[in-house]
């Protein structure tokens, strides 16, 4: 029930004491101010990691040739590996349950022209399951096709980037480039979540490439999508698969860890996202560890404040005062100053968070720096409810001292 002389008290006691006041708001503040920093910063090093590999498809298989180290099957050591379109082939018999889509890539380094201007951007020879590996989203036109594939079309669909800096506003539909002393017709305009990196690049038909390579059917790399409801454990097992696989097709020792190379994106973004989830986990700790020291010092403020006025205490027990409207008054001014306190240092916590400079931050790896506002309210409530456990505790015993004992108190 609300008592209006309690509160009165309350604040003559709070004008009265304005250092002490200070120091425990300050402790509170602090305290939760700091956890939500340091929360804050940790989920925003775990939205790094989530970024770093959730752009791109998480299903996803790469298959690197490399160098033997060891002599097999009649070969020598060094032999230089590489994978062809009937290797292709050959994976989408042996594997046709387990896999989706195969991407065969290939690097390409040459001169990009248009008018009179020269330009540098990447380009990649793939197939069309490229779109769905690397999340390419479509502004206009259409992605390379099978048909493009077949028929070793000269067509190229070009990043957002590449459209802006060669064309300079122009609809680039239709409009012909030169890839070194080739024209490739651009078919469409692509965007990507990642950012300017893909969007930096020109995507042609690999086997466009390899006609102009002379005929080869050399890939760089391939690229294997497989259903994900498989598991964590079924990609790995799928890997391995394959990586066997490939090794007795191409004459490799099964125990040469060079010759054929497998990296499961699957399996590294779970290993990745465990690494950010602990260090989260101890970003948090020492958040609570910092919220205890401020429940600690609550306690010895309050134990101090209670101490100072042991005198004033029994002087109202020798004039009737109940223990329990004692320990209501100390109780409330406790509830009010941390309360105040908190909100204030929660609210501090968050704008400062949300003024960060994202730009600066993300030199550390850190991106969209936030706190939840349910998460910040609960450990603020949290720090409330122990700064009352904490002039709780001190007031009862104040409540119980005899007014003859608090009057001598010194």
């Amino acid at each position: 029930m609300f008592n209006i002389e309690r509160w009165k008290e309350i604040f003559q006691s709070i004008q009265k004491n304005k250092l002490r006041t200070a120091l425990s708001g300050i402790t509170v503040s602090l305290g939760i101010f700091i956890f939500i920093i340091l929360f804050g910063l940790g989920e925003g090093l775990k939205n790094s990691y989530s970024d770093l590999f959730l752009n791109n498809a998480n299903n996803v298989i790469y298959v690197y040739p490399g160098k033997t180290t060891k002599p097999f099957d009649g070969f020598k050591t060094n032999r230089r590996i590489q994978l062809k379109n009937r290797d292709i082939a050959a994976l989408q018999k042996e594997f046709e349950n387990s896999i989706e889509y195969i991407n065969p890539a290939l690097f390409v380094r040459e001169s990009i022209s248009y008018g009179l201007e020269t330009f540098d951007f990447d380009i990649s020879a793939v197939s069309p399951a490229n779109q769905i590996i690397e999340k390419h989203v479509l502004m206009k036109g259409r992605y390379i096709n099978e048909k493009d594939i077949k028929e070793k079309n000269k067509v190229t669909t070009i990043g957002r980037l590449v459209a802006r800096d060669i064309f300079r506003g122009e609809d680039p539909i239709g409009r012909f480039i030169n890839l070194g002393s080739r024209s490739f017709k651009v078919v469409g305009v692509f965007q990507d979540t990642s950012g300017d990196t893909e969007e930096n690049k020109l995507i042609i038909p690999y086997t466009t490439r390899q006609q102009i390579l002379k005929g080869t059917d050399v890939v760089g790399n391939i690229g294997i999508t497989f259903d994900q409801t498989i598991g964590g454990s079924g990609a790995v097992k799928l890997s391995d698969n394959i990586k066997s696989f490939l090794k007795k097709i191409k004459s490799v020792d099964p125990t040469d860890p060079s010759g054929i190379r497998v990296r499961n994106v699957a399996d590294e973004i779970d290993r990745s996202m465990q690494f950010a989830n602990a260090l989260q986990i101890i970003v948090t700790f020492v958040g609570i560890g910092t919220l205890i020291a401020g429940i600690i010092g609550i306690s010895n403020i309050m134990v101090f404040i209670v101490k100072e006025r042991t005198k004033e205490l029994g002087i109202r027990k020798a004039l009737g005062a109940e223990p329990s409207e004692i320990i209501k008054m100390i109780l409330t001014e406790s509830i009010f100053i941390t309360a105040i306190s908190g909100f204030l240092g929660m609210i501090l916590g968050i704008i400062i968070l949300n003024s960060l400079d994202s730009g600066a931050l993300q030199e550390f790896f850190i991106t969209r720096a936030g706190v939840n506002l349910n998460i910040a309210l609960s450990a603020t409530v949290i720090l409330i409810i122990f700064g009352v456990i904490a002039g709780y505790i001190p007031a009862k015993r104040a409540a119980q001292i005899k007014p003859i004992v608090a009057l001598n108190d010194e």
